[in-house]
């Protein structure tokens, strides 16, 4: 018997919508690059991209736990001398949601050119309407963190 190995030619993709009302960050990002990925299938090889494409909606409506809103720190280099900006995560939400959610699930994925080509398969809206109705993109609804009693 031998190991299976995807071809690049027969990958078929479909096309998702997930809304990230009221979703954690870290636990959406994750999820979103397992399907970016192509791990979500039997057919899931490491070197070939065979993940789908991923539409998400209400960016602007993610949650972030604990105090990450005014502790954590968005730093941007220009590449020149004193060209570093920092940004709390509470001004990235505000000015710009779309960017913290790309962000997070850009940086769960592999880095290079199977990394960059993963992206460019992630789709995000502040709002709820996107331009991708011809897809006829299915609604994925992602699995909720299960709170556990250790009592």
């Amino acid at each position: 018997m031998t190991t299976f190995m995807q071809k690049k030619g027969d990958v078929t993709r479909q096309w998702y919508v997930v809304d990230a009302t009221n979703q954690i960050l870290g636990r959406l990002a994750t999820q979103v690059a397992t399907i970016l990925r192509g791990k979500h299938k039997p057919t899931y090889t490491p070197h070939i991209d065979g993940g789908d494409f991923v539409i998400i909606i209400n960016a602007d409506k993610v949650n972030l736990t604990g105090n990450k809103l005014d502790q954590k720190k968005y730093y941007d280099h220009s590449g020149y001398p004193g060209g570093l900006r920092v940004r709390l995560a509470r001004e990235m939400k505000e000015k710009y949601p779309v960017k913290m959610v790309e962000r997070a699930i850009k940086g769960m994925l592999p880095k290079g050119r199977l990394g960059r080509a993963m992206s460019k398969k992630l789709f995000v809206y502040a709002g709820d309407k996107h331009p991708h109705l011809a897809q006829k993109p299915e609604l994925l609804v992602l699995a909720e963190r299960s709170e556990s009693n250790n009592e």
